[in-house]
């Protein structure tokens, strides 16, 4: 039979490319919702429809009562939320925007699904930023959160936690590590530097680039999401992360290398961020244990095709803006 899917902002980066992972596969129909529509370039599901994909416009902020509705007439087994507020810098200018999407909408969802008999998992993309500045932790480290944006993300999965608990609410949370691939938003740092040294731009590493973060890409982490979601929805907590990490400087310069330009003279060394916490290195062993899942592509191979991918949309992407653009 064919298993319905709602993945709620479809078009975020990595939204995008789990729809892509389930098009792949004849069992499932999709049905996407996101506030904005983007160039194709950013959306590695297009072409793969085949009638088994429909999207819908709708914002989880204003859009909650048709969004809802439509759920009603849909009745899907799985609904995987992608959407939130989720650049971390940036939440400290308009908190209550990173509250109001990571927080409140998410009381609002869930809590109008809950009760819900066709609702089998409801997945929630969490972050690790929640536990701050970690190395090594299993899924039961105690919350720490360093910024606006891990404040509002933890607080939304604690409203969550009690309607497990409380009504056993179908419920699976992911939290992975640093997600890079083709088609990420381009003022990420990875396809930011790319672009940087292909523009002959100076690249502004945050406190000489220091901070750990592991890079999973983003195919390794759309295939742990399907095996999660393939679960009772039990309210577990899965990590999605490789074995280590690399410091933000030790990733620039590795693109640097592979594009034949000297890492001292593409880079200078910033104030670092407000709030930036030093490491992400988190334990994926029961991900492993339970879901079968490790992931398979190398950092140097996935690097080798973020640079593809910029090379090959070149000129749609010298015209598109470099900066993170704040939407409420």
């Amino acid at each position: 039979m064919v298993k319905k899917v709602v993945v709620i902002g479809s078009n975020s980066f990595s939204g995008a490319h789990f729809i892509s992972l389930l098009l792949e596969k004849t069992e499932y129909e999709v049905i996407g919702i996101d506030r904005v529509d983007k160039s194709s370039i950013f959306l590695p599901y297009k072409g793969k429809e085949q009638g088994r994909f429909r999207y819908f416009n709708m914002d989880l902020n204003n859009d909650m009562e048709n969004m809802l509705g439509l759920f009603e007439m849909i009745k899907p087994e799985y609904i995987v939320n992608f959407a939130a507020q989720s650049e971390v810098g940036p939440s400290w200018e308009n908190p209550s925007h990173w509250f109001k999407t990571n927080t409140l909408a998410i009381v609002n969802l869930t809590n109008s699904l809950n009760g819900k008999e066709w609702l089998k998992n409801y997945v929630q993309i969490s972050t690790p930023e929640i536990y701050g500045s970690c190395e090594e932790i299993t899924e039961q480290a105690p919350y720490n959160p360093s910024t606006p944006y891990a404040a509002s993300k933890a607080a939304g999965d604690m409203f969550i936690q009690t309607l497990i608990k409380n009504f056993n609410f179908p419920a699976t949370f992911i939290r992975s590590t640093n997600v890079y691939g083709p088609g990420q938003q381009l003022f990420k740092i990875i396809p930011r530097a790319i672009i940087y040294m292909k523009l002959g731009k100076t690249i502004s590493l945050h406190g000489g680039g220091e901070a750990v973060k592991s890079y999973i890409h983003i195919r390794d982490l759309s295939e742990g999401i399907l095996r999660a979601m393939e679960t009772q929805g039990k309210g577990e907590i899965y990590h999605l992360s490789p074995e280590s990490g690399y410091s933000i400087k030790s990733i620039v310069k590795k693109i640097a290398d592979k594009m034949g330009k000297i890492f001292q003279e593409v880079t200078e060394i910033v104030g670092e961020r407000l709030g930036q916490d030093k490491a992400y290195v988190i334990k994926s062993d029961k991900a492993k244990a339970e879901l079968g899942w490790s992931p398979e592509i190398s950092l140097e191979q996935g690097l080798d095709e973020c640079i593809e991918w910029v090379n090959d949309n070149w000129e749609i992407i010298q015209a598109l803006p470099l900066d993170y653009i704040h939407k409420e």
